[in-house]
């Protein structure tokens, strides 16, 4: 039996040093097949950029902390070199004493370093950062400072200091460990002289050199004032500025007295001047602190509030719109005149062309049920673009063909199956926004596997490797075939001939991936050769995650046929929370209705109080090659990126035009900026300080609950422009009111991309809101009786987006009906609202519900361009004529009928009952007939 008495047997070293080796395996194999992946994706410096200045962060700080530490221990051990461990002694331990402090001393500092080399090599974005500043050019209105000193220097300089101390105590408790353990510290003495001689020296050093450091943190502190929750606004207040800031001086200069009486204490016996010293910090901290700051809130500027925080709460409004983009919001007059005519719509075909008629929640289900095809096919949601076909500038609805085997059988979801046979997905299916068939479904321009297509617009590779809902690693190049697409009774198969993934080249590399992936598949299959691939990262957002980390991506990748290759884009934002003055995204009023968007709750639980729309990232779904694009060349935080990492980003006159023409202003940014508006467009201090104008979003019934309006895509034609082009728009409402007060446009194309629009209505006139057009389509009989009707036939009735469109100097209202079974998964669009001024009519097109209110079009029918062969151009309806007033009649006696019947059962009578019934069929089926 090994002996412990002396010291550890040899294999206790060797058996732990095999446990690390193992532990560390892991994370070395997998360094190792990212870095395969970073030079396959063309990406190896931006990888060995982070490692190397991981590894320097790492063993620098875990060599100084290491040293410090030890440091510190052995002066103990030398200041006691003729004291024996008195404790151990005491407790029948002396045997252990030759080598039980050291191993516990070494594995405390060697605990504590690791902690602390990890946390720094986290921190190496930060660190970067530091080295790598841009200017702001905008310096913060209290210390006169650029704001890039507190993105870039500050958090370092705090960091550093809270390290620093943390190192210090750790070295005090450890210090202060050897010399208890040996019997220096005496509290037999009293409390005066419990120190003395070379231990008091050591410990009063070290505790003012803690002092110095926290005396740094006060220093530093005053920054921090700047991001003050307290008080009207975000920010620093009069009660910071003139009380907070110089309680932070005051506490910094008491604190390094302290550190001076520590050191002054040396040549004095006891320990009363630290004492002294302690005690009056304490007294400066609670008086100065606390006290001096509440009573300043309290009694000057509570009474006075606005007159004492109208240059701060001037500071915040300024400095927030700035950290949004929303200085650059060009607000203008919009009088909502109420003189739309056929002229005007005439004039604007393509914005009324363009109306979007289908939602995308319906049209989603209606996509799955119609074009997944099989079972192990997936459309994971629905994107809106625009294209140029037919030589028509059109705006589009789109979603990509992807594989999702997990809803295969469980008996098929083999291996082989899973990673070598069902790679990819295949094709989209796309569809104009307001085209309908007979049916009341999408009017497809793209679908089916392979693709066919009405449009000039066509797929080179329609294959999908990498998609959103992609998630799996597979195996590609091996010697069994791929499967591609269902062909009959057959299925079509392929070989991948793309450069995506890593080379399996080598019997190395697979035993690696083997290792990494936790599958001995990977190694001992026949399938695979080295010829074969592995693809993996293959979830888009996952994959530009993996080489930019430091972006915040759009929670929405949308798809893109660009030079006839599937493309997704991807927006991409820098961020900051250290913006002064500039409101956090977390303290927003009403932030909660945006929280459920994934890309906003990110930014705002980390407090973000700067967003910009910074870079695109552009992602090949076939070969999943990457390209970063700089949209913002003016953003200062992408611009120290490009100094940290200068192969990454293109800038962007290195975009192609193919590319630039499907940018699209990112969704989830725009409600950001349009969330923080809501209140940030109050540029008068005393206004803001009220809040007397706060707006809301609107709100619309869907699916019979009141939701939020969302921003929404369009083709219009702004007020004072020639052309059309795509943009989004949001309305405004104010906060206890239904009314609409203005309406906000962020523009898509060329030159204009970026570029943030405000229209507001004369505060003296009503412009009806979304809520009370709903209650006005609730109110008006023809249409409350049949969807009514529609409910009690078994049918579903949605309601889709009410669409507010801006046409010139008015307004135009559209909402779609669609009608699913309710059993079924098939919404089908049956009908089109449609309001202006004070009519509202319900039609079976768009364009019935136009001619009711403006009358027909003046163009002549034989003015109209020739369609292009196998293009259907315009949209095909029912061809049934309608008779809106006999059919409401007819309605009106179907209800009459039923409540009739309702009234007879009542009362038991059963003839009356039956006959009401009857009367009532009859009524259904005429009206059956005529829909």
């Amino acid at each position: 039996m090994p002996d412990f008495g002396r010291r550890p047997p040899l294999f206790l070293f060797v058996a732990i040093a095999i446990l690390v080796l193992i532990a560390l395996s892991g994370a070395l194999v997998h360094l190792l097949t990212e870095s395969w992946w970073f030079a396959a994706v063309g990406y190896n410096n931006v990888f060995w950029t982070r490692i190397r200045w991981q590894v320097i962060i790492w063993v620098a700080t875990l060599v100084s902390y290491a040293a410090f530490l030890y440091a510190n221990y052995r002066l103990a051990l030398w200041v006691t070199r003729e004291s024996p461990w008195r404790v151990l002694e005491r407790r029948n331990l002396g045997a252990m004493a030759d080598y039980l402090p050291k191993y516990l001393a070494a594995l405390l500092i060697t605990l504590l370093s690791f902690d602390a080399a990890m946390s720094a090599a986290g921190a190496w974005d930060s660190i970067l950062k530091f080295l790598n500043p841009t200017d702001f050019d905008r310096l913060d209105p209290l210390f006169q400072k650029d704001i890039s000193f507190y993105i870039f220097r500050l958090p370092i300089y705090e960091g550093l200091q809270g390290a620093i101390v943390q190192l210090l105590i750790w070295s005090i408790l450890l210090a202060f460990g050897v010399y208890a353990l040996k019997g220096e510290i005496r509290p037999e003495r009293g409390w005066k002289y419990f120190l003395t001689g070379e231990v008091k020296s050591h410990l009063c050093v070290l505790l003012s050199a803690l002092a110095i450091a926290v005396a740094t943190g006060f220093y530093f502190g005053r920054y921090d004032l700047l991001f003050s929750a307290d008080g009207v606004v975000f920010g620093a207040g009069y009660t910071d500025v003139h009380a907070r800031l110089h309680a932070y001086w005051t506490m910094a200069f008491v604190t390094l007295a302290v550190a001076a009486l520590f050191i002054a204490s040396l040549w004095r016996s006891g320990f009363v001047w630290p004492t002294v010293g302690i005690g009056l910090y304490m007294l400066t901290l609670i008086v100065v602190g606390g006290l001096y700051p509440w009573f300043q809130q309290r009694f000057l500027v509570e009474p006075n509030e606005l007159a004492r925080e109208r240059p701060y709460i001037e500071h915040s409004i300024a400095y927030t719109r700035e950290a949004y983009a929303l200085d650059q919001v060009q607000s203008e007059p919009f009088p909502a005149e109420e003189n739309l005519d056929r002229t005007v719509l005439d004039n604007n075909s393509l914005t009324v062309d363009n109306i979007r008629l289908w939602d995308y929640r319906p049209l989603l289900s209606t996509y799955r049920q119609l074009q997944e095809i099989r079972l192990y096919y997936r459309f994971q949601d629905v994107d809106i673009d625009r294209y140029t076909l037919n030589d028509d500038y059109r705006q589009v609805m789109l979603s990509a063909r992807e594989m999702d085997y997990s809803e295969a059988p469980p008996e098929a979801q083999t291996w082989v199956n899973q990673r070598l046979k069902f790679t990819h997905g295949y094709g989209i299916v796309m569809s104009p926004v307001n085209r309908v068939t007979p049916d009341g479904l999408p009017q497809l321009m793209i679908q089916n596997v392979p693709p066919v297509y009405t449009v000039d617009l066509e797929i080179e590779q329609p294959r999908i490797y990498y998609g959103e809902a992609t998630d799996s690693y597979v195996f590609t190049g091996t010697t069994t075939e791929e499967f591609d697409y269902p062909e009959g009774n057959t299925n079509a198969t392929y070989n991948y001939t793309g450069l995506g993934g890593v080379p399996l080249s080598n019997w190395g590399r697979r035993l690696a991936f083997a290792y990494d992936m936790g599958s001995l598949k990977v190694l001992i299959s026949n399938y695979i050769t080295n010829n074969s691939r592995i693809l993996y990262h293959r979830n888009v957002l996952e994959r530009a995650r993996q080489i930019a980390p430091f972006l915040s991506y759009d929670s929405d990748p949308y798809i893109a046929v660009i030079d006839g290759r599937l493309k997704w884009i991807i927006d991409a934002y820098t961020s900051s929370d250290r913006y002064p003055y500039s409101e956090p995204l977390n303290r927003s009023n009403d932030i909660g209705s945006l929280l459920n968007n994934d890309t906003i709750a990110t930014l705002a639980r980390g407090g973000s109080n700067y967003v910009r729309d910074a870079a695109k990232v552009v992602i090949d779904a076939y070969d999943g090659s990457l390209e970063y694009y700089v949209v913002d060349e003016a953003d200062p935080i992408l611009g120290t990126y490009r100094q940290i990492f200068p192969d990454l980003f293109k800038s962007a006159d290195e975009t192609p035009q193919a590319v630039w023409e499907h940018f699209r202003y990112p969704q989830d940014l725009f409600a950001l900026q349009a969330q923080m508006y809501r209140t940030y467009h109050m540029a008068d201090p005393e206004v803001f300080y009220n809040r007397e104008d706060i707006w809301r979003f609107p709100t619309q019934v869907y699916e019979g609950e009141q939701v939020r309006m969302e921003p929404y895509y369009l083709i219009m034609k702004l007020p004072g422009e020639t052309t059309e082009e795509f943009m989004q728009i949001l309305p405004f409402t104010p906060i206890n009111k239904d009314n609409m007060v203005s309406w906000m446009a962020g523009r898509s194309d060329g030159d204009n991309y970026g570029k943030l629009l405000l229209y507001e209505f004369p505060k003296q006139q009503l412009v009806y809101g979304p809520s009370q057009i709903e209650a006005r389509i609730d109110q008006t009989p023809e249409i409350s009786q049949q969807l009514t009707l529609w409910s009690q036939e078994g049918s579903r009735v949605i309601r889709g987006d009410l669409l507010v469109i801006p046409i010139e100097q008015s307004l135009l209202y559209v909402e779609p009906v669609y009608l699913r079974a309710e059993q079924g998964e098939l919404p089908e669009l049956r009908r089109v609202i449609v309001a202006h001024d004070n009519d509202i009519v319900m039609r079976e097109t768009l364009d019935e519900a136009l001619i009711a209110i403006f009358g027909e079009s003046a163009a002549s029918p034989t003015d109209a361009p020739e369609p292009t062969e196998g293009v259907t151009d315009e949209p095909v309806t029912d061809s049934t004529p309608t008779l809106p007033i006999a059919q409401a009649d007819r309605i009106q006696d179907a209800l009459n009928a039923y409540e009739a019947g309702q009234q007879a059962l009542q009362d038991g009578d059963w003839e009356a009952y039956g006959q009401a019934q009857q009367e009532l069929e009859s009524i259904l089926n005429e009206l059956s007939n005529r829909n």
